[in-house]
């Protein structure tokens, strides 16, 4: 088996802002989803939520600035690290990714063992 990334991708005024027990609802699902990988032995990594508008990027010549940048429509959001067999079976693994119930998608790579 071979080890894939899924990077969440999304929208965040999109997200959902709903009460405590909305939110709870949510959460649920994330871990619910992420339970059914674990369960049928593909899951390597849970991976984290990624804080939302901080980082740093680094570019040649040693220059630093701050991003990411709220204007950019799209932000990363988390990650996960899956095995599956190919990238069809990884891709597989991702629809049910509650994530793509507000707009925002499942960015499915291989990892090279190299």
């Amino acid at each position: 088996m071979k080890d894939f990334l899924f990077v969440f991708r999304t929208d965040y005024s999109k997200m959902p802002k709903g009460s405590p027990e909305e939110m709870q609802a949510l959460s649920k699902r994330w871990m619910d989803w992420i339970g059914g990988i674990g369960a049928q032995g593909n899951l390597v990594d849970r991976g984290n939520r990624l804080v939302p508008g901080t980082g740093k990027v680094v570019k040649p010549a040693s220059v630093i600035t701050d991003g990411p940048y709220m204007e950019i429509k799209e932000s990363i959001g988390g990650y996960t690290i899956v095995k599956a067999n190919s990238l069809e079976e990884a891709a597989a693994l991702a629809k049910g990714c509650p994530i793509l119930n507000f707009g925002g998608n499942v960015e499915v790579r291989e990892i090279s063992a190299l």
